[in-house]
């Protein structure tokens, strides 16, 4: 009769992780491939481990104890965490167990020496692989000591890394139990381990096999330096010997492309790259262990397994949206639907394939030059990939057009410098957004959804607009123009972030300055001051989810000066409520429907401006940028043939003044447009829950477009399916996404190439001028941001809703940003200081540090 409480490797597969852990399981699995060879041995399954709770309730009172430590608290995760695993050791394997194990040991014989391995329920997953949390023992020899070993394993899913690497995933501790693997002990010549795609790069072509001699456990652990071999299309392309400790490297050539020929055998049977364990006995390879590698980030489609396919080439949308968060699979569909281009999705990111034009003469100067004034760091990166021969292929220069034939495409008629052109552009924006917001109350169901995918074709029609993409570029290359010519003629660095201070009509900037007429409101009135920093200290306490209405606004109206605070609040949510950070993503909280999320900038602005600070700024900017143009103007016409230079000159200011301010209208009328959408989509998710469809109206996020449409009509709902999103969006959050992504999974960053900046600086793109010295503040999220007159702001990005915070702050760092994305438009339009695209700048940059931003530069200085 078969044992509750062991089953051998060669019964176990993936459906029986809950009973015997992830690493049995894979086990189970590799022993069924052609090929492979799996030491022998069985699993003590999960069902002892639960025996073992049952029996103990002093345990399970400490797992609870343990659930409710808060993440970050590393001192009561040891002392908890210990006291768990020491009453685990302590109790003995029932005897039930134990004759099940003694038994299965018997047909090995008395002599024979086992590893005894850790094999947990959350261990090996796709989204998280617990490399190295759990214990394995080598070596172990007699029952007694097999016994012994197995109540460590058990034990070890307590360990303080296992504990805080399931918290950090968001794995409930009682969720999680313990399997135990016993297997014969191979004694190999050599070990180490394979993995299937290059760790560091992603590149799923390139194998990585590290070597030494003996057991892997040396290696695994750090205690020997191994041969290393990188393994591509069949060969040994890359080896690294150590030359001191050996004169034979651990591995041949054949043998370390032979072992690369299993992994890939391996690799396809699990559908995804693989971090192998293997060893050398007898000439052969053994496999001791497979899981995934979850920290290659995905590529666009299904994981490719290593072929003669096409290359790709990917960029992404992430970092020219300033957004570079996992989205979830209702914000990514929406996107989709409503973008000008083809984007595929990858690691919760939108990437746009951009092969064709590279590989297009006539095509890629043009792309390249594009992408290069926005991010040079994008546009390193595809030219190293253009740089490897055979990469890409090279199609032949387009042949010239033959006498007579067809005429080539009319180009639009020039854009006047007209104000008026602007004026028009935005009042057809608000006619079509008023139209959305007037015919969607009325529609529900199936019908919501077909007027939504007309309301798509709508949105995608402004965003094309010939004459909007005209404005847009007209403020861009007028900008561009004027850094160009007036750096050449006058040695002028970035000569337009002056010259466009306070330009008209920069939905973004005013919203910031809104926010200081909020301000100026709320400031004669000490009892809304102080209540509005008892709403700021609990959203700091709970998180801002704990303030989610606008409950605070009904609290208000009975404070002296109240109403009037909440009528200058409930204005500008009127204005800008429909903005939030992250704004691309629809699931996004809203500040409409988180209002408590500006409390503390309200209050920052109330702490350090004055009454009147608005209108202010706003005047100081504008004589700023006069008096500029005035200096400008007077040096050309010092120049030789200078009259003409200023004719010129004054023609382009007065057109980026014209048009700079419409390069933020497009995206606010697109998330004004994107937030009809989602309060129409949130309301037909509350019906599925009132239904009994969804258990909650946020598990609708987790669904596509076309998904949820499907939801509405059957009005039933895989909740496996909801299940598998919200793990793979957890997994997809700890991703770092690449600014390039090839087919091949290989992600690159680029470099910037400089060697002008002083040693130690951190590199970056100069986008808005000036030099400031400071304190960094390192902010991670706006709602935690604690701002003080003449700080630096140090975090990953900046989209526009991060605008009501660039005018308390002196200068501005990001790791993500060009040119002519939101976050530097806007340093420009304050006269701020900033730097961007500097890499890991949140990490190497410590909070409370001083720092020297370099604004025309490009670089910061860490000064202690």
């Amino acid at each position: 009769m078969p044992s509750p409480y062991v089953l051998d490797l060669r019964e176990a597969d993936a459906a029986q992780v809950a009973l015997i852990g992830g690493k049995a399981a894979h086990l189970g699995e590799l022993s069924r491939i052609d090929g492979v060879r799996v030491p022998e041995g069985f699993c003590v399954t999960t069902e002892a481990f639960r025996r073992i709770l049952a029996e103990a309730p002093a345990v399970e009172e400490g797992i609870e104890r343990l659930r409710r430590v808060p993440p970050g608290d590393r001192e009561a995760v040891r002392v908890l965490s210990g006291e768990v695993r020491r009453a685990i050791e302590g109790i003995p394997v029932p005897d039930g167990v134990a004759a099940r194990i003694t038994d299965a040991l018997a047909r090995f014989g008395e002599r024979a020496a086992y590893a005894v391995r850790s094999s947990a329920t959350a261990e090996d997953m796709p989204s998280a692989s617990f490399a190295g949390q759990q214990d394995t023992y080598l070596d172990i020899v007699g029952p007694a000591a097999v016994l012994r070993h197995v109540s460590r394993c058990w034990a070890s899913l307590f360990t303080e890394r296992a504990v805080a690497y399931r918290q950090s995933n968001g794995i409930d501790h009682r969720t999680v139990h313990m399997a135990v693997v016993v297997q014969r002990m191979v004694f190999p010549r050599a070990a180490g381990v394979l993995f299937t795609a290059d760790p560091v790069t992603g590149d799923r072509k390139a194998a990585t096999v590290e070597a030494a001699f003996g057991l892997g456990e040396a290696l695994v652990s750090g205690l020997v330096n191994p041969d290393v071999f990188t393994v591509r299309d069949g060969e040994v392309v890359v080896k690294a010997i150590d030359a001191q400790r050996q004169e034979q490297p651990t591995l041949t050539d054949a043998q370390a492309v032979r072992l690369v020929r299993l992994g890939r055998r391996i690799e396809a049977h699990f559908g995804r790259p693989q971090d192998i364990e293997w060893c050398l006995a007898d000439g052969d390879f053994h496999i001791v262990q497979t899981r995934p590698i979850t920290t290659l980030f995905p590529v666009p489609g299904p994981d490719p397994v290593p072929g003669p396919d096409a290359n790709r080439v990917y960029v992404s949308v992430g970092h020219q949206q300033m957004m570079t968060d996992a989205m979830k699979p209702l914000g990514l569909s929406v996107w989709q639907l409503t973008a000008m281009a083809p984007m595929h999705e990858a690691g919760g990111r939108l990437f746009v394939d951009v092969t064709d034009r590279l590989t297009s003469p006539a095509s890629r100067a043009g792309l390249l030059d594009m992408i290069g004034r926005g991010d040079p760091l994008v546009r390193d990166a595809l030219e190293t990939l253009l740089d490897r021969d055979g990469f890409l292929p090279s199609l032949p220069e387009p042949a010239a057009a033959a006498p007579g034939g067809p005429p080539a495409g009319r180009a639009p008629a020039p854009l006047a410098t007209d104000p008026a052109v602007v004026a028009e552009l935005v009042e057809r924006s608000r006619q079509s957004l008023a139209g959305l917001e007037r015919d969607i109350r009325t529609k529900t169901g199936p019908e919501l959804f077909d007027f939504l995918s007309d309301a798509f074709q709508e949105h995608k029609r402004l965003l094309g607009d010939p004459q909007s993409l005209q404005a847009i570029m007209a403020g861009m290359e007028a900008t561009w123009w004027l850094n160009d010519n007036l750096g050449e003629w006058l040695g002028e660095k970035n000569a337009a972030d002056a010259l466009t201070l306070s330009a008209p009509g920069n939905v973004t900037s005013e919203m910031g300055l809104a926010l200081l007429d909020v301000a100026d409101v709320i400031r004669p009135w000490p009892e809304v001051v102080a209540f509005l920093q008892d709403v700021a200290g609990v959203a700091g306490v709970e998180g801002v989810a704990g303030v989610e209405d606008d409950g605070f606004l009904h609290g208000l109206a009975k404070l002296p000066g109240g109403t009037e605070a909440r009528e200058a609040i409930e204005d500008y949510l009127g204005r800008y409520g429909m903005r939030c950070v992250g704004e691309i993503d629809i699931t996004r909280p809203r500040w409409r429907e988180r209002p408590a999320t500006l409390v503390p900038v309200i209050l920052d602005n109330v702490r350090n401006f004055g009454p009147g600070a608005a209108e202010q700024r706003f005047e100081q900017g504008l004589r700023t940028a006069r008096e500029k143009e005035r200096e400008v103007l007077s040096r050309l016409r010092a120049l030789p043939d200078g009259e003409r230079k200023a004719d010129e000159t004054k023609r382009m200011i007065d057109r980026v003044r014209t048009f700079i301010g419409y390069r933020e209208y497009p995206k606010y009328n697109i998330v004004s447009r994107s937030f009809v959408y989602k309060q129409a989509l949130v309301e037909e998710a509350e019906r599925l829950v009132r239904a009994g469809v969804l258990a909650e109206r946020e598990d609708a996020f987790h669904l596509t477009f076309q998904e949820l449409r499907d939801v509405v009509r059957s009005q039933r709902v895989d909740d496996r399916l909801i299940r598998q999103r919200k793990d793979e969006f957890r997994s997809y959050q700890a991703l770092t996404p690449p600014r390039v992504l090839t087919s091949d999974g290989e992600a690159l960053t680029g470099s910037y190439r400089r060697e002008d900046v002083p040693a130690g600086a951190l590199v970056g793109l100069p986008v808005s001028a000036g030099t400031v010295e400071g304190r960094a503040r390192v902010v991670l999220d706006m709602a935690d941001a604690d701002l003080e007159a003449g700080d630096i702001l140090v975090t990953v990005f900046t989209d526009p809703s991060w605008s009501p915070l660039f005018v308390g702050i002196a200068a501005m760092v990001t790791e993500v940003g060009g040119l002519m994305t939101h976050g530097a438009v806007i340093a420009r339009e304050y006269g701020l200081p900033a730097v961007v695209g500097v890499a890991r700048a949140t990490r190497l940059i410590r909070d409370g540090q001083r720092i020297r931003v370099h604004g025309a530069d490009g670089y910061v200085e860490l000064l202690d």
